[in-house]
């Protein structure tokens, strides 16, 4: 299972958000360039749809690839009263075949994404993982030079956390304690709920700007 959140950035205010997560975590950042393909499975494999994504990163010398099938969220008068969103999530490592593989057992090719930018990981009352990306993409299959922003301007974050169902309270609380901290510079609840940018971000930014991340917190 994973525990998440998402919102949006101005992409001219992703710098003083990158000093804020650089305080707040007290690791080095890491480069982000991800190949992310998503497929539907066909007629052949039954009448409940399924999708996976194949995600290659290609930060890495030799690119490596990941298979990612996620699952349904945790549903109930208990999951609606929390605001970080639990679901199954599968994930394993891949040959560079995969794609190959899925396409003869009958899955389809329904769009493709290129994820530049940065990820922090690190500990914090459990393992997180925050990623701010712009979202492009592709004029031609599978060409990654040529990817052009979904929505130019506007950066995508997404804080992420693995559980269990033993522990997930314990991970939502410590994701949403995170994210309070992250609330003067971007909204952040569960995916598909859009709320926009922060009237307060461009006040933030600038504090922190001036401030130059010096205070670890």
């Amino acid at each position: 299972m994973e525990c998440v959140v998402q919102g949006i950035i101005e992409t001219q205010h992703v710098e003083a958000l990158e000093i804020l997560l650089q305080g707040l975590c007290g690791v080095r950042r890491e480069r982000l360039r991800v190949h992310e393909i998503c497929l539907k499975s066909g007629p052949n494999l039954g009448v409940v749809a399924s999708e996976v994504r194949l995600i290659c990163n290609l930060e890495q010398t030799e690119p490596t690839w990941t298979v990612r099938h996620i699952g349904g969220a945790m549903r109930g008068a208990g999951a609606e009263q929390i605001s970080v969103l639990v679901r199954t999530m599968v994930e394993s490592k891949a040959s560079k075949n995969v794609l190959r593989l899925f396409y003869a057992l009958g899955y389809k090719l329904d769009h493709e994404l290129l994820r530049v930018g940065f990820a922090f990981h690190f500990q914090r009352g459990t393992q997180i993982t925050v990623t701010v990306s712009s979202v492009n993409k592709m004029l031609q299959l599978h060409a990654t030079d040529e990817a052009v922003p979904v929505t130019p301007g506007i950066q995508l974050v997404e804080v992420t956390a693995p559980a269990t169902s033993e522990n997930y309270t314990e991970v939502v609380a410590a994701v949403s304690s995170f994210c309070e901290y992250l609330a003067p510079l971007l909204h952040l609840s569960k995916p598909g709920i859009s709320t926009g940018v922060v009237p307060t971000a461009a006040a933030a930014a600038a504090s922190l700007m001036s401030d130059g991340g010096g205070t670890t917190l």
